[in-house]
């Protein structure tokens, strides 16, 4: 069982809070574009910045990599696991909502591999908000979000995890 650093679960709880809303946000959202927009359909919102048309990306950014969405599932399991491992020793709440904005993006990215068409682990990402060089989703906009703090945060030395009780020790030797 994974065990938290003291005072962690606080901040643990908010990362898992945010998380939920990007993934029920994300998936929501695709759910309506699937359900209301059409292929070649493209819907001006804000025109002419933002509009909404139904893709579907079987590779990253700028559906980079298509042919090798196995890869993406891959990395996003791996940042799912690799965000709640290191997630046990937060020490901020920028951070918790750093970790949160980045989980549910990675999380609802990978349903939609694991789930999707056409088949297990090589799905394809729902896109649907369309920027003019590109289209996304809420969960871009989430790690998008996620990865700008998280530089911020580094920039502006706010600690990630509490202090070792064993640094004072090794100071000493």
């Amino acid at each position: 069982m994974m065990r938290l650093e003291r005072g962690s679960g606080r901040l643990y709880a908010m990362m898992l809070t945010l998380t939920v809303v990007v993934v029920l946000l994300d998936q929501l959202t695709k759910f309506w574009a699937v359900s209301t927009l059409s292929g070649d359909e493209r819907v001006a919102v804000l025109p002419p910045l933002i509009h909404f048309r139904l893709l579907y990306n079987a590779g990253a950014a700028l559906s980079i990599g298509s042919g090798a969405t196995w890869v993406f599932t891959l990395v996003a399991a791996g940042a799912v696991a690799g965000i709640l491992y290191a997630a046990r020793r937060l020490a901020s709440p920028g951070w918790a909502l750093v970790l949160g904005a980045l989980l549910g993006g990675a999380v609802s990215h990978l349903g939609d591999r694991l789930l999707r068409q056409p088949g297990f682990a090589r799905g394809h990402v729902v896109d649907f908000i369309d920027y003019g060089p590109f289209v996304g989703n809420v969960a871009d906009i989430a790690l998008v979000g996620g990865g700008v703090a998280l530089v911020l945060l580094t920039l502006r030395g706010v600690p990630f995890a509490k202090a070792s009780a064993k640094a004072p020790a090794e100071e000493a030797v």
